[in-house]
Formats: structure tokens, sequence, C-alpha cells
């Protein structure tokens, strides 16, 4: 298991990419308004790179990629809509480039309940939602070299139901709280990770997780967390290195922390688990083609 010593919870995401050309790399990152994307985006944007940025309107998205770098392309994506998400697509692979790395970053938090698509909107925004996203743009990630990042977190035993996915309660309906329904939806992004770095393996794409850390963004809640918290440049240090950093060529299929692998939930190691959650979302989204709009169609 590769160490790397010179990085730690303290490192910033500017720091992993110190002295690293990224002139000719094309990265979308999702949530690019704020918090990590932010961060996510100016890193990789100041070290040369193009950045997609996208946010749920397209006033947000403009705003954050003018003030990165006038090479940014802003492209409106609203994970919790299936259509917004599908234009998205379209957007993107009207840009008819290839793409070094997504970056799955945009995620909500500590919402009442709420649902779409028969989905709770932790599950919906934070992992169904990059799910149709991703999947509907692999085929533009570069082979040998492409590279996609889920971000994780708050996956501990103690945070995620015992079964690790909720598939009989999907809605939240059985039984609902916040905090669990927000780990479930991040173990969810994991274990996709997982599934989808078996799935691209043969095309040489890296796919990790990674786990930012409690940071103070606009998620954050209570002033212990904010107090003790990393601060927005060094919570986005992972997902940078993992998107752009030469130290993490070849290495796919890991859940990373602090900018090193670290050992994550045992049900990590659930490919049958993995394999379900995959089929699931796909039937959710079927489903919803089957009952849908013509641009939700256009996506499959």
């Amino acid at each position: 298991m590769r160490k790397f010593a010179q990085f730690g919870r303290r490192t910033t995401a500017d720091q992993v990419l110190a002295g690293i050309d990224l002139t000719g790399k094309r990265i979308l990152v999702t949530g690019c308004n704020s918090g990590l994307g932010l961060e996510t985006m100016n890193a990789l944007a100041a070290n040369g790179a193009v950045v997609i940025g996208l946010a749920r309107s397209m006033a947000a998205a403009s705003q954050a990629c003018a003030a990165a770098s006038p090479a940014c392309i802003p492209v409106a994506c609203d994970l919790t809509d299936f259509n917004s998400i599908a234009a998205a697509l379209g957007a993107v692979r009207d840009l008819s480039i290839p793409l070094d790395a997504i970056v799955a970053n945009a995620g909500v938090k500590n919402l009442p309940l709420q649902t779409r698509y028969g989905v709770e909107m932790h599950f919906l925004a934070n992992y169904l939602g990059h799910f149709m996203l991703i999947n509907g743009l692999a085929d533009r990630l570069r082979d040998h070299s492409g590279r996609v990042v889920l971000v994780s977190g708050a996956a501990s035993p103690a945070q995620v139901p015992a079964e690790g996915i909720m598939f009989d309660n999907l809605d939240g309906r059985r039984v609902y709280e916040p905090a669990a329904f927000y780990a479930h939806s991040k173990l969810a992004n994991a274990l996709y990770a997982k599934e989808l770095s078996r799935r691209l393996r043969s095309r040489g794409i890296c796919v990790n997780s990674a786990d930012p850390g409690t940071a103070r963004t606009r998620l954050s809640k209570g002033w212990k967390m904010r107090l003790f918290a990393k601060t927005p440049a060094r919570a986005a240090a992972t997902q940078t290195l993992l998107a752009a950093s030469p130290q993490a060529e070849d290495i796919t299929g890991e859940y990373w922390s602090n900018c090193n692998i670290c050992k994550g939930n045992a049900l990590l190691e659930d490919a049958v688990l993995a394999k379900r959650l995959w089929e699931v979302s796909q039937e959710i989204l079927e489903r919803q083609r089957s009952l849908g709009g013509q641009s939700l169609q256009q996506a499959a």
C-alpha cells in the first residue's frame, strides 16, 4: 500500500499540485460554486487545467468559473433532477473533448425527509445523480489515464445501517434520520467507486473514493464542528490529489483520507452489495425513463 508521507491532514489542495503542470487537462467538477468543489476547481485551474464546473444553476456555475479562470466552462446541473442531469450530459458531450477526470463533489446534508423519483433526497443528490452523470460520461474519459473521484466519508460502522444500503427503505418512509441517511448516501458513493473501478479497469481508468473529513463549509452545523473542522482548502486536498497528481497514477478501487489510502468501512469489500447497488440504481433510472421525458430518454 503506497504511503505519501509528505501529505496529511494539514495538506491543502494547492500543496498536492505544487509544481504540477496541468495544461491540456480537462477535468469536470460538480458543486464547483462553493466549499470543497470551489477549492478543487481553483487549485486545478491555477495549475493550467480546463475545468468544466457544474453547479445547480448556470448563474452559480458561471460566477465560480469566471473567478477561477477564463478557460473554465460553466454547466448547469441539478443533481436532484434527472432531466437537468440529462441536459448537462448533452452540454458536456457537445464540447466534443475527452475528459481526464471527473470529481463527484457536490452534496447535501441534514435535510428533512424529502423524496423524488421514489428515493430520499440525500441518496438522490449525493449518490444517484452522480451515478447517472458519471455513467453518462464514462465513454469520454481517456483510456489508460482517466480518473474518477467520488467524495464519500461519514461511512463508519457507527454511522451507517448494519446492512449498508437500505434497499427496502430508499424513500425513508419506514424510518428516517437525516444524519443516518447522509452517511447512507456517502457509503453508496464509496461502493459505487468500488464497482465502477472493476468495470473500468480494462480501460485503465482509475476510480477512487475520498473522505474529506469534517470541513468548515455551508454544510457544517454547530460551533464545535466548525472550530475543529478542516478548512475547505485542506478538506479538498485528497480529492484534488486523486484527480490530478501523478502520485495517484495507476491506483484504483481504494478509499482515501488525508491524502492516503485507508481501510474504510468493511462493507466496501462486499462486492455483492456493490453490484446490487449498481443494479438497483439502474432499475430506478430505467423506471423513470419509461415514465419520463424525451431528454431523459436521450441520456440513456
